[in-house]
């Protein structure tokens, strides 16, 4: 059949069961089209260097968090006496609640009622940081649904390199993170 004369090119090649083509794999984009080894082996390296990143945004969040507690720790301030001693929500509490304030009660202290609010800039940081991690989870769920062998291999590799590097410290409840989670 002639198309006029124009010459299409190889196409990317989808697959839709496990798979470990090479050349004519496109990653994600039909921009991302790989003609050769070589760019694959370096594509294998970005994706993986795609993993180790998500890894250290996954404990970076989480120490920011824990940054942006311990700022905030100093500037807890308890409610009213009333509100303290009595069992239901008090007006304080509820008060807090409609305004957006997180209210924390230690269990089993009625008189350990504390609220902090958490500063418009840092909720606009842990917003973006957020952000930045789901959306490169989903782009790796992405990779992962190209069905390659090898491009999950480098998903794997990265986020357990990147667990490795940045997972020295842990919790003294031995509380794990969700790991690589789309979200």
């Amino acid at each position: 059949m002639d198309h006029g004369g124009h010459d299409m090119g190889p196409r990317c090649s989808m697959y839709m069961l496990w798979n470990t083509q090479i050349i004519n794999t496109c990653i994600v984009f039909s921009q991302w089209h790989i003609h050769s080894h070589v760019q694959f082996f370096f594509s294998f390296l970005a994706i993986a260097g795609l993993g180790v990143l998500y890894e250290y945004l996954r404990v970076f969040s989480r120490d920011f968090d824990k940054h942006i507690a311990v700022k905030l720790s100093g500037r807890r301030t308890p409610l009213t006496a009333s509100a303290r001693s009595s069992p239901e929500r008090s007006d304080a509490e509820e008060t807090a609640l409609l305004n957006g304030v997180r209210v924390v009660r230690k269990q089993g202290c009625l008189t350990c009622l504390y609220r902090s609010a958490v500063p418009p800039l840092y909720r606009v940081m842990r917003a973006a940081l957020y952000g930045a991690s789901v959306g490169l989870s989903f782009f790796l769920m992405l990779v992962f649904m190209t069905y390659n062998a090898y491009l999950i291999a480098a998903v794997i590799l990265g986020a357990a390199a990147g667990h490795y590097v940045f997972g020295a410290t842990m919790e003294p409840t031995g509380a794990a993170g969700k790991g690589m989670a789309c979200h």
